[in-house]
């Protein structure tokens, strides 16, 4: 327990001095956008642009970038954001309200072992860069399960370290940057969206030199 709560007040620390500064991080360019990227390429692929009118979740939000690229798209999305840190949900709330767009988007602050929503809320549950950072990893697989609807998909990104570069970046050097972290293995992620009841799991890697590993389950 103790541990936890020293894990998550790290995480907690770490991205509530960043807030405001987050847009404006290299790893944007790097990391958070080719992310966001890959779930609106699935999504499309999977939902098209015409079907019905779908509720996603975003989990580790940062400061709603992903809610806002799906708002300027033609995808029917109504998206919920939640982060750990209070004020990354204060800053995508204010981005949301600039693009007019805060009756589509709407951000709050919870922990992503405890779900604030009951079962079945959502048809997409997204999470990127920041799975790492989860103590208790399989709970919140479990959780992002619960909260899907039947045949709702959760779409997990996080760093790929099974390769000689991903291992160097995010083992070596963001784990000695960010301290207590673990990037999840390719066959850690099976198994944690195995145990979870997740169907058809499949896997892509993107990105070279920092390479990132989606993960996807059908509920």
């Amino acid at each position: 327990m103790k541990a936890t709560r020293h894990m998550k007040h790290l995480a907690s620390s770490e991205f509530e001095a960043w807030a405001e500064s987050y847009d404006r991080s290299l790893l944007n360019h790097f990391l958070f956008r080719p992310s966001y990227l890959a779930f609106i390429e699935e999504i499309v692929r999977w939902r098209g642009l015409d079907g019905e009118p779908f509720e996603l979740l975003d989990i580790g939000c940062g400061t709603g970038t992903l809610a806002a690229m799906l708002m300027a798209s033609s995808l029917p999305v109504r998206v919920v954001g939640l982060d750990y840190a209070e004020s990354m949900a204060v800053v995508a709330s204010r981005k949301a309200a600039g693009a007019h767009a805060a009756d589509r988007a709407r951000f709050t602050r919870a922990d992503s072992e405890h779900l604030p929503f009951a079962d079945g809320s959502f048809d997409v549950v997204t999470c990127s860069n920041s799975f790492h950072h989860y103590p208790h990893q399989q709970l919140c697989v479990n959780e992002m399960r619960r909260v899907l609807r039947p045949g709702g998909r959760l779409m997990l990104i996080d760093g790929f370290r099974d390769n000689v570069i991903g291992w160097v970046t995010f083992d070596l050097i963001i784990g000695a940057v960010e301290k207590e972290v673990h990037h999840a293995s390719w066959s850690q992620f099976h198994t944690y969206f195995q145990e979870a009841g997740f169907q058809n799991i499949h896997r892509r890697k993107i990105n070279i030199l920092f390479p990132l590993l989606m993960t996807i389950g059908t509920a």
